[in-house]
């Protein structure tokens, strides 16, 4: 019996070819594109799980809410975790971590620039699953300056695994030994390990500064033990060791911060949730975000929809063509059971095959998918474990969805009706395919907005007059190793044509982590006086060179000894918070330090335009962390080399890496996230679009198909071919319409929720919903034109006798 209804299947699929073809492939994209956000989606929500003890980890986090100055890290006392370990059994393990930018490392007569270099306490590997393949993980780093390094780079410094007790000499000075190697750490972490440093070398570790979050702590908890639980323990330690000590700094204990509305607090988030859930904007790596998670999810289940109802929209006018076929097999004596699963054994089979061109494509595509995302996306053998069973759970439903409507409404027809050619009138106006094309219109209508409104936040994002220019700015990094030559090799730069300014700095605007410093206005430090104020390191050249304008007082002046170290210049969000409208004999404590404030610089964008503007303040100093250069010249790359040259004239720089960065470039790296985002997004859109057009395709077919006697008959009464068009077409503009009403508020309730990420952002303006409704009309127009214009050409004597 099955192989009869094979057979059959085979048969009419073959008979109909192009048809076959339109629809297997309609589906086959859909499938594939719903695989690919399966893959990436996985990805996002699989971070950490590489951890044996994931669900017992903790990071702790600090928030901030003093006399109006906010901020939140990722970092803490140097003292909180062991404390917390003493005081609470509950606490089993804790460790610390101290991270660094990036660490000098020589490799024979070549010093490289190595990242994902850390301090850590001994416990980093019973916490995280760090597997080690050489060396004691138990003593690893029990003494001052062991270093356990990745495999990556056991076999990049030493061609081999086999490197414990070998030495590696770093940032000039040091000389380190290596006491393990460890797997490289899967990508699926927010944390990744090259070289983990000892923590028992560094004396800070055992500071009891309250007041000083210098560290990272992450704790594991004992089983049993909630989020709940250690978040009172944090509320707790925060009581018995930091409110001494806020109260000293600030004048106020956490009583009196919360009656002002205030907070000093320290929170825990679950390791799990770190990737996608975090809301800081200081993580050691670019995180996730759990809404585009959302948005992926959606669109897939979208597009899914839309390939489905596609493929039904196309089955049924395929199956249309079949009705005296089914009232002779009716007369014949076919039961309506057999029926029904010959039509559903087709589509099933239509399905599958769907669905192994759809495994090809998402192959085909994965490598794009991997380029747009930056991830190593692949089909593997673990994933097929769950892969193909889900894949073929999706091939019987989607069989069986869009085969159900030709299957159970053409077997029901009666013989006598559908031999007489009474079909026809049985097919008009039928609310469920009506409602279907609504859906899909409604869908890529959706989809359309969504990409242009994450289009133009982005464009917002890139031309958004930020307070400071970016553009032509080179950054030459590892310039602290230049020593007391820095300021030479500023000077000597400057002197190349094209160069028109420079800084030498330790902060820049496009950099997210800031130092944080109590400030007060009185030397007291009474009550509602004192704020927390992230600290910019600076030189006198800094505002000019990067296009900042003053708007009161004055710069820095090389000719004033007395700004360094003495005085301070401050933005006006600062000089909002403090209450300064006047500048003139302002002051700022900083400890028993009293610091004149000599100007007020205009506010400008630092970091993300997430997050609002922050109070700043600039303090004058030699810092030599890095230089930037405007330059002003075609000539990019000769300056580049001849800054290489300078570089590397200077004494004991030979063999150290020249390291350097536009600052554009910087800036474009805080929205990789929204950037790979909006591309991705956009390829789906389109795919989604071709989708809805083969479905428009099938349902115009569908209607020149049923409608054949009338069209012949309005021509031979004079109907124009442009007449019929419109005719045929007018039904699928009336569709468009409503879809566009269900479709307008839900795309601007989305949209602007996902706006919502940013501090400064678009307004989603009503011309966005218009160009796509016009567009979506014009893919619909052009798509019916072509087959109605086809059906209109037909002669009618040949329509006329046919019927």
């Amino acid at each position: 019996m099955f192989r009869y209804y094979y057979k059959i299947a085979i048969r009419n699929l073959w008979r109909n070819k192009g048809f076959s073809a339109i629809t297997i492939f309609g589906l086959a994209i859909g499938l594939a594109t719903c695989l690919l956000i399966t893959l990436f989606v996985t990805d996002e929500l699989r971070y950490e799980y590489f951890n044996n003890k994931a669900d017992r980890i903790y990071r702790i986090n600090a928030d901030f809410l003093v006399n109006g100055s906010a901020f939140k890290e990722r970092n803490t006392p140097a003292m909180f975790g062991p404390m917390l370990q003493q005081d609470y059994p509950q606490i089993e393990k804790y460790v610390r971590f101290l991270q660094q930018d990036h660490i000098l490392v020589k490799k024979g007569e070549e010093t490289l620039l190595e990242s994902n270099v850390c301090f850590a306490d001994s416990t980093v590997f019973d916490i995280f699953s760090l597997h080690m393949i050489a060396g004691n993980p138990a003593t690893a780093l029990r003494n001052p300056f062991s270093m356990v390094i990745s495999e990556r780079m056991a076999k990049k410094y030493f061609n081999s695994i086999d490197v414990v007790g070998k030495t590696l000499h770093t940032d000039n000075i040091n000389q380190y030994t290596v006491t393990g190697v460890i797997r490289d750490v899967p990508s699926q972490s927010h944390l990744h390990f090259d070289f983990v440093r000892a923590m028992s070398q560094m004396e800070m570790s055992r500071e009891t500064q309250w007041m000083a979050d210098n560290f990272v702590t992450y704790v594991q908890l004992r089983p049993g033990t909630t989020q709940a639980q250690l978040d009172g323990y944090l509320q707790q330690a925060t009581k018995k060791y930091v409110e001494n000590d806020l109260r000293k700094m600030t004048g106020s204990d956490l009583a009196d911060l919360e009656k002002k509305g205030g907070h000093f607090r320290y929170q825990s988030i679950p390791l799990k949730k770190i990737h996608l859930y975090s809301d800081l904007t200081n993580e050691a790596e670019p995180s996730g975000n759990i809404q585009y998670i959302y948005i992926f999810i959606i669109t897939a289940i979208i597009i899914l929809l839309i390939a489905c109802v596609n493929f039904m929209n196309l089955s049924t006018a395929r199956s249309a063509g079949r009705a005296k076929e089914v009232g002779l097999r009716k007369v014949m004596g076919s039961q309506k059971s057999s029926l029904i699963i010959q039509f559903l054994a087709e589509s099933v089979l239509t399905s599958c095959c769907a669905m192994i061109i759809a495994i090809v494509l998402t192959a085909l595509m994965l490598p794009y998918l991997n380029d747009l995302s930056g991830k190593s996306l692949s089909i593997t053998v673990a994933s097929l474990t769950w892969i193909l069973p889900l894949l073929l759970l999706i091939v019987v439903i989607v069989g069986l969805m869009a085969g159900s409507y030709p299957a159970f409404f053409l077997s029901s027809f009666e013989p006598v009706k559908v031999l007489k050619g009474k079909l026809s009138s049985g097919f008009k106006g039928s609310w469920l395919r009506n409602s279907l094309v609504i859906f899909q219109f409604a869908a890529a209508i959706l989809l359309v907005v969504g990409t242009l409104v994450i289009y133009n936040q982005l464009k917002y994002i890139h031309n958004k007059q930020l307070g400071y220019n970016r553009q032509q700015v080179l950054v030459v990094e590892n310039t602290q190793a230049l020593w007391i030559f820095a300021k030479g090799f500023k000077e000597d730069v400057l002197k190349i044509p094209g160069v028109t300014a420079g800084t030498m700095t330790n902060t820049l605007p496009t950099e997210i982590n800031m130092d944080t410093n109590i400030y007060s206005k009185d030397a007291a430090r009474s009550p509602g006086q004192v704020v927390g104020i992230p600290e910019w390191y600076v030189d006198a050249d800094y505002i000019p060179a990067l296009g900042m304008q003053m708007a009161k007082g004055r710069n820095f002046s090389p000719d004033m000894p007395t700004d360094t170290g003495s005085a301070l210049i401050i933005n006006e969000t600062a000089a909002r918070l403090l209450g300064f409208t006047d500048i003139t004999d302002k002051y700022l404590y900083r400890g028993e330090q009293k610091m004149k404030i000599i100007g007020i610089v205009k506010d400008f964008n630092s970091g993300s335009l997430r997050t609002k503007i922050a109070p700043a303040v600039f303090t004058l100093g030699d810092y030599t962390g890095k230089m930037a250069f405007r330059i002003n010249t075609k000539n990019i790359q000769q300056i580049i080399n001849k800054i290489g040259e300078l570089y590397h004239a200077r004494p004991a720089m030979q063999g150290q890496p020249f390291r350097y960065a536009f600052m554009d470039d910087s800036f474009n790296k805080l929205y990789q996230a929204e950037e790979r985002t909006g591309k991705i997004f956009i390829s789906f859109a389109v795919l989604a679009i071709l989708i809805a057009s083969l479905g428009v395709f099938g349902l115009i077919t569908y209607a020149a198909e049923q409608r054949t006697k009338e069209i012949g008959i309005r021509k031979v009464l004079g109907a124009s071919v442009s007449g019929i068009v419109a005719m045929l077409s007018a039904n699928f503009l009336k569709l468009i319409a409503l879809a566009a009403v269900i479709a307008t508020p839900l795309a601007w309730l989305l949209m602007n929720k996902w706006l919502q990420n940013f501090a400064y952002r678009i307004n989603i303006s009503w011309t966005l919903f218009a160009v796509s409704i016009i567009l979506m009309g014009i893919i619909t127009m052009v798509t019916v034109s072509f087959k109605a214009i086809k059906a209109a050409l037909v002669n009618p004597v040949k329509s006329l006798r046919s019927e």
